[in-house]
């Protein structure tokens, strides 16, 4: 009796199976292209995994087109498409994915990044940015196991950061509107503040602060960020040596040497592939500052400089042209760069001159020619 229905109840789940597909055959169309879909996702992300990006751009296709609202596969090929340098395809395939899925941060993001950097499209991405910090996620907490309250956090900064980018970026075309760039570069100004509230030991974020202070002829709290900067993070040279530029203007110049130093060893030592190119701009500077020391013939700050320099700076030990490192010798070089020891200067009270400011560089990874 048991088998007979049994079997009486599987014919009776067939029949009613059977009698949907017939009475609605497009949904059950629909709900088999979906399984479809995500099976074509899974052997994307298996070619993803081996790195064959090719295939794995066929399969997230073939994803799409049986299940357009899988952002997931949108997103993907956003990612592979920017691989391949085909940054319109690119941004299409973002916004595919936060159209399905609007609460998609990442697929905003990417898209801002990708229009604003390679695209020239800051306002497209500035638009992203600002909804982005327009979302409000369902703030996720379990004691002890996991909470997505810092990630969120995360997000709103770097869509702060990118969005000052975004803006400083958009005022470099205006070469000759200075009061349009000027506009543009108060954009970016707050938009970097608030960058720094949430990012709060992010080099990046107090660095770009200091450069739109040091634009818009704020030099104080340009200094003054700068040497924040350099606090958070002393092995990069960029902060040294806009520094540098700054207090040659303002015509510190012991002060300025001093940190066109530490940015010359820090771009000899762990400049990269760029390093010729970054040297040669960095040496005309101190050969500038040097030439203008000697102009000046003030033998008193010369023999300062000389005293301070042997002081200051430690005993380096090279071998075939590259710097050896002790432990001792890594911490006194680390400690020598974190003192940014023209902060006191811009702690005194003295007179800003609001004037743009050329010499510095827009793009934090080249160093501009002065």
């Amino acid at each position: 009796m048991k088998k007979f229905f049994s079997a009486l109840f599987t014919i009776s789940v067939i029949a009613a199976i059977g009698a949907l597909v017939y009475l609605h055959p497009a949904f059950f169309d629909t709900q088999l292209d979906k399984i479809r879909s995500v099976y074509y996702v899974h052997k994307g992300d298996k070619a993803l995994k081996k790195m064959k990006i090719q295939k794995a751009i066929n399969y997230y296709t073939r994803a799409v087109q049986l299940f357009p609202g899988h952002y997931g596969a949108w997103y993907n090929l956003g990612n592979l498409y920017v691989l391949y340098e085909d940054y319109y395809s690119a941004v299409d395939a973002y916004e595919k994915a936060f159209e399905y899925n609007p609460k998609m941060v990442i697929a905003r993001m990417n898209y801002g990044i990708v229009s604003a950097e390679k695209l020239g499209d800051f306002d497209g991405a500035i638009n992203q940015y600002d909804e982005i910090l327009k979302t409000k996620r369902h703030l996720l907490s379990i004691p002890f196991v996991y909470s997505n309250r810092k990630s969120y956090k995360v997000n709103k900064g770097l869509a702060y950061y990118n969005k000052g980018v975004a803006y400083k970026q958009k005022s470099v075309y205006l070469e000759d509107e200075w009061e349009f760039r000027r506009q543009y570069l108060l954009k970016a100004l707050d938009a970097y503040k608030e960058a720094c509230k949430i990012l709060k030991k992010d080099y990046d974020a107090r660095y770009n602060l200091a450069l739109t202070y040091h634009l818009l002829g704020d030099y104080k709290e340009a200094g003054l960020t700068y040497c924040k900067a350099i606090e958070l993070n002393p092995m990069n040279y960029e902060a040294h040596y806009n520094l540098a530029i700054l207090l040659r203007h303002l015509k510190y110049y012991k002060e300025s040497l001093d940190e066109l130093e530490k940015a010359t060893t820090l771009i000899a030592n762990y400049g990269g592939n760029n390093m010729a190119s970054r040297q040669r701009y960095v040496f005309d500077v101190m050969n500038d500052v040097t030439r203008t020391i000697l102009a000046n013939s003030n033998s008193d700050l010369v023999e300062k400089i000389t005293d301070d320099s042997q002081v200051e700076n430690p005993t380096l030990t090279y071998v075939n042209g590259k710097l050896v490192l002790t432990e001792d010798l890594d911490n006194a070089i680390i400690k020598n760069l974190k003192i940014c020891s023209a902060k006191k200067i811009f702690q005194e009270d003295f007179d800003d001159e609001y004037s743009e400011f050329d010499n510095v560089r827009y793009n934090v990874h080249v160093p501009g020619v002065e």
